[in-house]
């Protein structure tokens, strides 16, 4: 689906039904990949999220002499060829502003047994934060050169592989700091006890801790001291790994019929706690902020769930009282200043918005029409916004709000507008 710079939204005028199949989880494609290039025989993904980030990620491997199969229509990625890979030699790998990618990547290049890696992405991809993931891998013994600012990609490693030993880390800007030092751990020259010193979002750890069991390894982790332990070992191939449909994602969609009424169904999308990811909860959070009496006010910690805060922030002058936002600090520090950025959108929208450093407090009043929502180059406010769109303002079906540069939900959703269309569809039909 071809979409142009600015695209007004159609809203619905009936109810939603119908079904909402989501792509797989990014988080848990981007970090299998990863362990299938630490396993020694081939593993096949299925239910893979195909999107900028992930295909950045599958072409990282291939110049790093992995073969990597990736067949869209059938939503495979296959990993092979992990005996012939690092072949030594210098390579340049591109993460465009593919956080996840860049931090697992300059992990895996640091644990490398030769070969000299540059690691770049665009320029806004320059300011997220690396320094933690850098400092941690030096004490480890990696060569890292930052080329530009120190503690900022563009990056150099000289790969020797890495030693054990004891490290610290600061995870409090990303979880993948941590998750990348944990996942490439086990091909140290001895254990590796990684210490936390900061707050982190646990539950993108504990996909993390989970996945590598899945894999077959585990790590010892003492909560009260924030302290893991990592052993020498082998990632085992699963041969066939299951990709599970993405629960951020699925926030969007879950808060659809609140905005427009109806009621969807997702298929194969875990319940909150019966799969690998955290996210899965907002469905509570959504009930509880739409489920309160008239005029309550209510607040929400998102911090182990912030990437669907921008969900629950976009639709919120709809609901019925003030909604307060908390836990989202390090989110100013993502794709865009998402607290900032939100802020803007919502105060062009009419909105009384409160911001704090790391928390926002909305207070719904009339929306105003003929807005053009900026996204920041960052998808979830494309996606957030689009759902907010879907409501019926003007009370004739005809679109009131528009969403510039659509296109960069192609970084986790590339066909997110193709599926709201077909369900709007689907509505005016029923």
């Amino acid at each position: 689906m071809s979409l142009p710079d600015l695209l007004p939204i159609q809203p619905f005028t009936r109810p939603a039904c119908g079904e909402a199949v989501l792509p797989g989880s990014k988080s848990l494609t981007n970090r299998a990949l990863l362990f299938a290039a630490l396993c020694e025989e081939p593993v096949s993904l299925t239910g893979a999220l195909f999107s900028d980030d992930t295909r950045l990620m599958g072409a990282a491997l291939q110049t790093l002499g992995f073969e990597v199969a990736l067949d869209e229509r059938a939503g495979t990625m296959r990993v092979a060829g992990q005996r012939e890979a690092f072949p030594g030699g210098e390579h340049t790998l591109f993460v465009g502003l593919a956080g996840t990618a860049a931090r697992f990547l300059t992990a895996l290049c640091a644990a490398a047994p030769r070969g000299t890696y540059r690691i770049d992405g665009v320029p806004q991809m320059r300011t997220r934060p690396m320094k933690a993931l850098i400092d941690a891998l030096r004490s480890l013994g990696a060569d890292i050169r930052c080329l530009g600012e120190e503690g900022f990609f563009p990056l150099e490693i000289r790969a020797h592989g890495l030693r054990g030993g004891a490290v610290s880390i600061d995870a409090s800007a990303s979880s993948q700091l941590l998750s990348a030092l944990l996942m490439v751990a086990p091909r140290a020259g001895g254990p590796i006890e990684v210490r936390l010193v900061s707050q982190v979002r646990w539950t993108f750890v504990e996909m993390t801790r989970r996945l590598m069991a899945e894999f077959g390894v585990s790590t010892h982790m003492d909560r009260a001291t924030q302290v893991f332990r990592v052993e020498p070992g082998r990632y085992r191939s699963t041969g066939t790994y299951v990709i599970e449909p993405d629960a951020t994602a699925a926030s969007y969609f879950q808060a659809l019929p609140v905005v427009v009424g109806g009621q969807l169904a997702y298929p194969g999308l875990r319940a909150p706690g019966a799969g690998l990811q955290g996210d899965s909860a907002f469905i509570d959070v959504l009930a509880r902020a739409t489920q309160r009496s008239a005029g309550t006010a209510i607040e929400e910690d998102f911090h182990e769930i912030s990437d669907t805060f921008l969900t629950l922030a976009a639709i919120a002058p709809l609901l019925s009282g003030p909604t307060r936002i908390t836990g989202i600090a390090h989110t100013r520090k993502q794709e865009t200043d998402r607290i900032a950025g939100m802020v803007n959108e919502l105060r062009k929208l009419g909105q009384d918005v409160i911001e704090e450093e790391g928390a926002m407090t909305i207070t719904p009043r009339p929306l105003k029409a003929g807005v053009a929502i900026e996204t920041y180059h960052d998808h979830r406010f494309a996606m957030s916004f689009g759902i907010l769109a879907c409501h019926d303002l003007l009370g004739n079906g005809q679109p009131w709000l528009s969403i510039i540069n659509p296109g960069c939900c192609a970084k986790t959703f590339p066909h997110f507008f193709e599926l709201l269309e077909s369900l709007h569809a689907k509505s005016s039909a029923s």
